[in-house]
């Protein structure tokens, strides 16, 4: 016979826990170890018993505190007929240990939860797709228009969707009377699963459509148009209602999901509504100052003004030339300059004799003082 764990190990709490860490503990287990969860596992069927003894015991104040005086033999009174525990208050207590997700055990012990079946007369909604959209920069930024092409089950032109040969229909199922659920009992439970006659759907079709062997649907390949706003930004979806896989048997049709990436551009970045992008210019306009034409996003030039001495890394701002709000596409972000100031690799000698003149004018600093890299 093999030996009994100690109850706090098997829920995995010191002795020291709470009443709630407790119930939290066990709540882990009960839906990890589940039968339902666990079909023709003997062992999580045996966890699943263990954890539940263990919280029949740690949950209730009284029988706790003679567990921990006297171990098992503090408990052994509390056992019925037959050496079966009392449940009573492991029953009792689901909904305040599940809280919000006693929906989900319902489904697991066949409570009033929602069926995972259809049921007899319901329908499924069909299936939500997914598409990974590719755009470049710029289309993200001035919106565009793109048709993609997808497969997707639509309903059956033959049998308009019911799965069913001309003349014939749906009946309900003799197996499960219709809920798509079976039930067994295990202990103080009512487990439910799924009905493998109609495999949850509550019905069976007398005649199948030869068209579509009874689904409902078949396979066609759909192209849409999608229409990307100004503006969207990377990673973003854009949710299309109705262009996902159609229901089964006449179920309504599911939504489309399309998944933006959007390509980076050879020059510009992006922060939010900005673009940023770098300029070079060399050292004598930065020290004398000067004009340049900066290309923009959409192609055109803009006059952007270098004042006298701008040193290495200097943002400069045209305002208005980055991209549209989404949801305000009069209204833009602005495009930051990055300047670069680039010192020739070569120069001429008439070049080299200015330089050398410009350095006795401007005097060599030969002890120059760190600069700490936050602040460059």
């Amino acid at each position: 016979m093999a030996t009994k764990r100690d109850y706090y190990e098997v829920l995995g709490v010191e002795k020291s826990a709470s009443k709630e860490d407790i119930k939290k503990a066990y709540r882990k287990l009960a839906i990890k170890y589940h039968p339902d969860r666990n079909a023709g596992n003997p062992e999580a069927e045996e966890k699943f018993k263990e954890a539940t003894e263990a919280y029949e015991v740690l949950g209730d104040d009284k029988k706790r505190q003679a567990y921990d005086q006297f171990g098992f033999a503090g408990v052994e009174g509390n056992m019925g007929a037959g050496g079966a525990h009392d449940y009573s208050n492991v029953f009792h207590d689901f909904q305040d240990i599940f809280g919000g997700d006693f929906s989900i055990f319902d489904t697991f012990f066949g409570g009033g939860g929602t069926r995972s079946g259809r049921g007899y007369g319901g329908q499924y909604r069909g299936a939500d797709l997914r598409y990974n959209l590719d755009i470049s920069f710029k289309d993200a930024v001035y919106g565009t228009k793109v048709e993609i092409s997808y497969n997707r089950n639509v309903s059956c032109t033959e049998c308009g969707g019911t799965g069913a040969s001309a003349g014939s229909g749906r009946k309900r199922c003799p197996t499960c009377g219709g809920t798509g659920q079976v039930r067994r009992s295990s202990g103080f439970f009512s487990l439910a699963s799924t009905c493998s006659t109609c495999h949850g759907e509550g019905s069976i079709i007398e005649k199948p459509c030869s068209h579509c062997g009874g689904s409902g649907t078949n396979r066609k390949v759909q192209k849409i148009k999608v229409t990307i706003p100004p503006g969207i930004e990377p990673d973003k979806q854009i949710s299309i209602p109705g262009q996902g896989d159609s229901g089964p048997s006449g179920g309504i049709p599911g939504d489309l999901y399309v998944f933006v990436n959007v390509r980076p551009h050879e020059y510009f970045e992006r922060s939010g509504n900005d673009l940023y992008c770098m300029v070079p210019i060399n050292v004598a306009q930065a020290a004398l100052g000067c004009s340049i034409n900066v290309d923009t996003l959409d192609e055109k030039k803009v006059k952007l003004k270098i004042p006298a001495g701008i040193q290495n890394g200097k943002l400069l701002r045209l305002k208005g030339e980055g991209v549209p709000y989404l949801h305000n596409p009069n209204k833009k972000g602005d495009l930051y300059i990055k300047i670069q100031i680039v010192t020739p690799e070569r120069l001429s000698s008439k070049a080299k004799a200015l330089m050398e003149e410009l350095s006795q004018q401007l005097g060599e600093n030969e002890n120059p003082k760190p600069v700490r890299l936050s602040t460059l």
